[in-house]
């Protein structure tokens, strides 16, 4: 990825940072990764936490925020990359870097190397890197110790996902603003048989305000159970 491509092209339209809930535990975090995408000589950012926690989202988001505010931008996931040593010696020389799936490369010995030159060589050349894992440095199973300590010197924040009442009012005040009202049962029926993940909760609920305008139905029980039961036949 590359800088000059049309931003709507590149990056998923609700990965933003609006778009981030950040609850009662995650905005320091927000903050310091909002000062790490639009502010030049920001403390670099070492996030972990479990599946949901938002991560991968506040990466994308940040590399958005870069991109717009001028800089070179390359993100890296690293879990779907086959030769990730490559990968990383690849985007050396990147203004600003963000690195996912800190995890892939445990034990792997030369992305481990490769990591570690390209740490040395951002930060001599005055560039910003960004990473998420889902562990912190100490227990990343990282093998090399001079990467390990590059890593723990990071600033680091531990992510914790919206617990389920954060999710509803989320789910909830998103539906309001579209003019959609979601009663209590729909919001039970959803928690109880639906992915709590709140990305899909949301991507759910486009999906939902175009079905309901189409069939100029409100959304209930039956109406969402007969939506997702056609949408499983398709």
């Amino acid at each position: 990825m590359t800088a000059q491509l049309p931003l709507a092209l590149r990056w998923p339209r609700r990965q933003r940072f609006e778009h981030f809930h950040a609850g009662p535990h995650n905005a320091a975090a927000l903050a310091a990764i909002e000062a790490l995408s639009t502010q030049p000589g920001a403390p670099w950012v070492y996030l972990h936490g479990p599946l949901g926690s938002g991560r991968s989202h506040l990466l994308l988001a940040a590399a958005q925020a870069a991109a717009e505010a001028g800089r070179r931008v390359q993100y890296l996931p690293l879990a779907t990359l086959a030769d990730r040593a490559a990968a990383l010696r690849g985007v050396a020389g990147s203004e600003w870097l963000a690195l996912d799936d800190l995890e892939a490369i445990a034990g792997q010995r030369e992305a481990e190397h490769a990591l570690f030159d390209l740490y040395n060589q951002t930060r001599a050349e005055g560039g910003a890197l960004l990473f998420a894992s889902a562990a912190g440095p100490a227990d990343s199973g990282i093998a090399l110790p001079d990467l390990r300590s590059r890593l723990g010197a990071c600033t680091q924040f531990v992510l914790r996902p919206l617990d389920d009442d954060e999710r509803r009012r989320v789910l909830k005040r998103s539906a309001a603003d579209r003019g959609i009202g979601l009663d209590e049962p729909v919001l039970d029926w959803l928690f109880n048989r639906y992915a709590r993940d709140l990305g899909a909760l949301l991507d759910l609920l486009d999906r939902l305000d175009r079905a309901s305008l189409a069939a100029r139905r409100r959304i209930t029980v039956p109406f969402l159970r007969g939506f997702l039961r056609e949408g499983s036949d398709r």
